[in-house]
């Protein structure tokens, strides 16, 4: 008679109650997922379709764009939600494929502040972004800008 042995699995804590991070990881993903399939469609049908299409990407174009509060917020949701939807899937990845606990910390230390630096600089260029910089060629600016 064989005898399967267990799968590899932590050991049960007993008597510790906190938040499982898993779960809300795994709710996560599937509810990012779903409002990002809107805002990626959004962002790609504004940019590539509606208007002159993908040839009408200049910097006016995308100078208009970020002084609309709209727009500012549609790109936090899309960089916020992409960034930490792929951080949390590979850090599923490293939790699984990391069996060494110091590699695993350290890809996940990694991780982490990548995301954050990522999450840090990309909100910086939303919301500082100049749409009118001194001293650029009016014909690169969009319309709303005072021509010097």
């Amino acid at each position: 008679m064989s005898v399967i042995e267990a799968p590899r699995s932590a050991a049960p804590r007993k008597g510790r109650r906190g938040i499982n991070w898993e779960k809300w990881g795994w709710i996560y993903m599937r509810a990012s997922g779903v409002v990002l399939v809107v805002l990626i469609f959004g962002h790609l049908f504004v940019n590539l379709v509606a208007g002159e299409g993908v040839n009408a990407i200049d910097f006016a174009f995308v100078a208009g764009k970020l002084a609309d509060p709209f727009w500012i917020v549609w790109d936090t949701l899309l960089l916020w939600l992409a960034l930490i939807h792929g951080a949390n899937g590979m850090r599923t990845l490293v939790n699984d494929y990391a069996n060494n606990r110091l590699v695993r910390r350290i890809l996940l230390g990694a991780l982490a502040a990548s995301t954050a630096i990522l999450l840090i600089l990309g909100t910086l260029v939303i919301y500082t972004f100049d749409p009118c910089p001194a001293g650029s060629p009016a014909d690169l600016l969009p319309s709303f800008c005072p021509v010097p």
